[in-house]
């Protein structure tokens, strides 16, 4: 029974020291950018506010919000010259940005007890109209957890300065979000986003 006990204890630490190596990697892209410096810390804590205000039980959404720590994790095989480009990116660009939620996916996918994060990683760019990457997934199929970090995705984007363009108000945000919910962006997440992000409002219960 000991040894059982000590096997479970050594995995747990493998699994924290894999996770933790790979937050490192994660840490180090956003450090080459002063814009998107944060960025993952706050969609990992707003996608967590999320899942909650959804129903969605502490354990799960502890994993999704594992999933926001690691979201653009891809990127770090994407070329400087395109990640930090102060205009809008060409179709050639696109196409080589389009690839960063499968490049992280395939990066999380050997530690398995992470396998409903892998599926946030990469998914987290689709949206609910189908003209999201890389599947081209609509709706439902779009699984919950990738969907809730989509959102939070987008919130931060918005309210953060980025090479391209400035960061807008808050007000400006949730126009801006109102008018992708229930298009590209899942309408009742997006309404919990917004209830979430109102310093007015009084906490939503979970």
């Amino acid at each position: 029974m000991e040894y059982a006990i000590d096997l479970r204890k050594t995995y747990r630490r493998l699994q924290q020291a894999s996770f933790q190596s790979l937050l490192g990697l994660a840490n180090a892209l956003e450090a080459k950018d002063v814009y998107t410096r944060g960025h993952s810390e706050r969609v990992a804590a707003l996608a967590r506010r999320i899942a909650l205000a959804a129903g969605v039980a502490p354990g799960a959404a502890d994993i999704i919000a594992q999933a926001g720590l690691l979201h653009d994790l891809g990127k770090i095989a994407i070329p400087e010259s395109v990640l930090r480009k102060p205009s809008p990116l060409n179709e050639e660009e696109w196409a080589v940005m389009r690839r960063h939620p499968i490049v992280g996916a395939q990066i999380v996918a050997p530690l398995e007890f992470f396998a409903d994060g892998v599926v946030i990683v990469r998914h987290h760019h689709e949206r609910q109209d189908g003209s999201g990457y890389p599947d081209g997934l609509r709706g439902e199929l779009i699984p919950l957890g990738a969907r809730i970090v989509a959102v939070a995705d987008v919130y931060d984007a918005f309210t953060s300065d980025r090479s391209y363009r400035p960061r807008v108000a808050r007000a400006e945000a949730v126009r801006r979000l109102g008018a992708e919910a229930g298009r590209t962006l899942d309408a009742r997440l997006t309404a919990l986003c917004v209830h979430l992000t109102d310093d007015a409002a009084p906490e939503r219960a979970v």
